[in-house]
């Protein structure tokens, strides 16, 4: 799937999804940003807000974000369908550029973020988001369902090891002040400092970069980003400063110093305790006991939440493939995961 925020592609599919809302009796609108929402024609003063996104990563799959606005839109005409109250208390979305894809990017989460600044969320009651989970978690521990409890914190920094640029074929080895070398020594011990921290963390070096790059010059710089991720904010400190003091030593040993800078902090994100009550009794009430776990991934609920109830239920990803073609979930699965999001509607209207 190939829809990525801006693309002709992610604009048809959008104009699809209005024109399907209302060819099912729904009313569709499409915001200034590129949020598209749907309601009944008598819809509520205040109501419950569902949905996900619908632009992918390039060449990703077919259910990340997806999967959530259509069982928005089935959860949506089948109480409108039948009549029922909780209908009219309702609207689903699908949100702008939630991946950030683009390489202009400012990082995703741009619907969600424009209509938490949006007048119209003083209309908004609360928000539930279905998704995938995108990791091999679930799976593993033979869940189906999951309420989450919150998204973890997302730290990157960026490690600069600065030396001397010489000759690489006319200088020694001893009187090499080599920042390559001292970079390449810390990336390679990082990942076993990470994982003394704690077993909630994890991390990457996914950029990694040698100044001026030749293959005859010995790099008088270096640099790397370091992304670290966990539900706990005393882990990412602990982590950063451990890697960054063992750094600082590795480049002593090979005469360069080390300069450090944090690019960004994404908190770690608690979702709404009434709202995961309420999904966990729907799940307990209905046969289907639901675990709990943080998300390791962003999604726009984690924007949401921090201005109106916010809650996730995730089904499991298959290996744990996602942001791929691969993405897969059994029909049986999602048809239960969209099963548990209509009756949470309902029982969200039965107790507002």
């Amino acid at each position: 799937m190939d829809r990525v925020a801006g693309s002709a592609e992610d604009r048809r599919a959008r104009r699809w999804l209005a024109e399907r809302m209302q060819a099912r009796g729904l009313v569709s609108r499409t915001d200034d940003v590129g949020n598209v929402f749907g309601h009944t024609p008598n819809v509520a003063d205040r109501r419950l807000l569902v949905g996900s996104h619908t632009d992918t990563v390039p060449a990703g799959g077919r259910l990340d974000g997806a999967y959530g606005v259509i069982a928005a839109l089935e959860v949506l005409t089948t109480l409108h369908e039948h009549g029922h109250p909780a209908a009219d208390a309702l609207e689903i979305v699908s949100f702008w550029d939630e991946e950030g894809a683009q390489p202009e990017s400012s990082g995703g989460m741009v619907g969600s973020t424009a209509l938490c600044a949006d007048p119209h969320l003083a209309e908004i009651t609360g928000f539930v988001e279905l998704h995938i989970e995108q990791g091999p978690r679930m799976e593993l521990a033979g869940q189906e369902l999951c309420v989450v409890d919150g998204i973890v914190g997302v730290d990157r920094h960026l490690i600069r090891a600065v030396g001397e640029t010489n000759h690489a074929g006319t200088t020694p080895f001893v009187l090499r002040r080599d920042a390559g070398r001292a970079m390449v020594r810390a990336a390679a011990v990082a990942h076993d400092l990470m994982r003394s921290v704690s077993d909630t963390l994890v991390g990457n070096i996914g950029s990694f970069t040698l100044d001026p790059g030749a293959p005859n010059v010995i790099p008088g710089a270096a640099q790397l980003v370091l992304e670290l991720r966990s539900p706990r904010e005393d882990v990412l400190t602990r982590c950063a400063e451990l890697v960054l003091e063992h750094t600082r030593a590795i480049a002593a040993e090979e005469g360069c110093t080390v300069e450090h800078r944090m690019l960004s902090h994404k908190p770690v994100v608690a979702f709404n305790e009434s709202m995961r009550t309420l999904l966990e009794k729907v799940c307990r009430s209905t046969g289907r006991p639901a675990g709990s776990l943080y998300s390791y991934a962003g999604h726009d609920a984690g924007v949401i939440s921090a201005h109106v109830p916010t809650a996730m239920v995730f089904v499991p990803s298959t290996r744990g493939v996602s942001h791929s073609p691969y993405e897969h979930t059994p029909d049986r699965l999602l048809t239960q995961g969209a099963q548990v999001l209509l009756e949470a509607v309902i029982a969200h209207h039965d107790s507002y």
